[in-house]
C-alpha cells in the first residue's frame, strides 16, 4: 500500500484528542509495520519554553509528536497523554506529523515581534527519526530559519541528518548552527534492547565523523547514563575513546531521569530483562524521578578523568550544572556538563 493511495476523505476513526490537533488523515504503510502516522495541519510551529524549565534557549520547533526510536527512557513519553494516547506503545507507534510545519514557521518568523533568538530542534522527539526520510520536513524548517537570520541548534540520534549536511553548511554561512548527536551506548546489543528503533552506535559514530568533516564541531550527548548498565569504567572508556576518534568536539553527560509515565514503562522492561536491578533502582530513585545526589557526584568523578584523557573537556573544563544545560533530553537537577 503506497501512502499516495490513501484518501483524505476516508473515515479513519481518528483517535480521541487528535481532532483538535488539526487531523488530516491517518496513514499506515508496510515500510513502518505497526506504526500509524497521524498527519495534521499545525496552527503554530514555534513553541516558547517556560522560564521555569531553566534551559539555555526559549524557543523550539518539533516536527513530530511520538517517535519510532522507541527509547525506553524517553522523557517525552508523557506528552502523548495530552492526545488521549498512552505513553508506552502508543508513543512508539502513533506518530503525529506536522505536514505544514515549515510554512507555518516561515509565517511566524516574519512577525515584527520576532527577535531572532536561537531555536532548538530535537528537544522533544527526534526530527530525524525514520519518518523524516518520507516526509522531508527538515529541509523546509532549516531553510526558513536560515532565511530569517535565526540561529538554531539540532540534536538527534538519526543518521538521516547526513542528507541535510549540504543545506546545513549553506545555513551556517548565514547564521550560527549547532549540531549535537546523542549516543549513550557503546554496547550495540544493549542499545538495541533499550533504543530498538535507533541507528547503531557504529552508524552514529560515522555520523559524528561526517558532521565533523563537514566543518561543524559536533557535540555529543552521552545521555542518559543508565545506572548499573552503562556506567561502568570499561563501557564509558570505550565510548569516550570512540567519540574522540570520530571527531567529537565535546560531550554532555547526565544520569537517566524517569518522569511521569516514563518511569513505570522503563521499570517494566527492567523487571523483565534485569530483575536483579529492580531493588537497586528503588533505592536509587526512591519515589522521585531523579537519582540521588550521591550517584550524580559519583558519576561526575568517574567521567571527569575519562573526558579529560581524551581531550574532550576543552578550554571551559568540567562543570556541574543545576540543569541539563543542553537541548535534550530535558531538564534535570542532577546533570553533568562537559565541554
Amino acid at each position: 500500500m503506497r501512502w499516495s493511495d490513501q484518501g483524505v476523505g476516508v473515515d479513519d476513526g481518528a483517535l480521541p484528542g487528535l481532532g483538535k490537533a488539526g487531523l488530516v488523515r491517518s496513514v499506515q504503510t508496510p515500510e513502518f509495520e505497526g506504526v500509524t502516522f497521524h498527519e495534521v495541519l499545525a496552527k503554530s510551529a514555534l513553541n516558547q519554553v517556560p522560564d521555569a524549565a531553566n534551559l539555555p534557549f526559549r524557543f523550539t520547533v518539533n516536527t513530530f509528536r511520538g517517535c519510532t526510536h522507541a527509547c525506553r527512557y524517553c522523557f517525552a513519553r508523557p506528552t502523548h497523554e495530552y492526545l488521549d494516547l498512552d505513553a508506552g506503545r502508543d508513543f512508539d507507534s502513533q506518530v503525529v506529523v506536522k505536514l505544514n510545519v515549515a510554512a507555518v514557521l516561515r509565517k511566524e518568523l516574519r512577525r515584527r515581534s520576532w527577535t531572532r533568538e536561537t531555536v532548538a530542534l530535537g528537544t522533544n522527539t527526534d526530527p530525524y527519526q525514520r519518518a523524516e526520510g518520507r516526509y522531508r520536513l527538515m529541509p523546509g524548517v532549516i531553510s526558513a530559519l536560515a532565511e530569517s537570520a535565526t540561529p538554531f541548534s539540532i540534536l538527534t540520534k538519526g543518521t538521516l541528518l547526513r542528507r541535510d549536511l549540504p543545506l546545513l553548511r549553506q545555513a551556517a554561512q548565514k547564521v550560527p548552527v549547532s549540531i549535537g548527536i546523542s549516543l549513550a551506548f557503546y554496547d550495540a546489543e544493549l542499545q538495541k534492547a533499550i533504543e530498538p528503533g535507533t541507528p547503531s552506535p557504529k552508524a552514529r559514530l560515522e555520523l559524528i565523523r561526517a558532521v565533523a568533516d563537514a566543518g561543524f564541531a559536533p557535540h555529543v550527548m552521552v545521555a542518559p547514563v543508565i545506572p548499573y548498565l552503562t556506567d561502568s569504567v570499561s563501557h564509558l572508556e570505550s565510548l569516550i575513546a570512540a567519540l574522540a576518534d570520530a571527531g567529537a568536539a565535546g560531550v554532555t553527560a547526565f544520569p537517566m531521569h524517569l518522569r511521569g509515565a516514563t518511569k513505570p514503562w522503563f521499570l517494566e522492561w527492567l523487571a523483565a530483562e534485569h530483575p536483579a536491578l529492580v531493588r537497586r533502582y528503588r533505592g536509587l530513585y526512591g519515589r522521585g524521578a531523579y537519582v540521588t545526589p550521591e550517584y550524580s557526584a559519583w558519576l561526575a568523578a568517574r567521567m571527569r578523568p575519562l573526558v579529560e584523557r581524551h581531550g574532550l573537556s576543552g578550554a571551559a573544563g568540567l562543570r556541574a550544572a543545576a540543569s541539563a544545560g543542553a537541548p535534550a533530553p530535558g531538564p534535570t537537577p542532577e546533570a553533568l556538563t562537559l565541554f
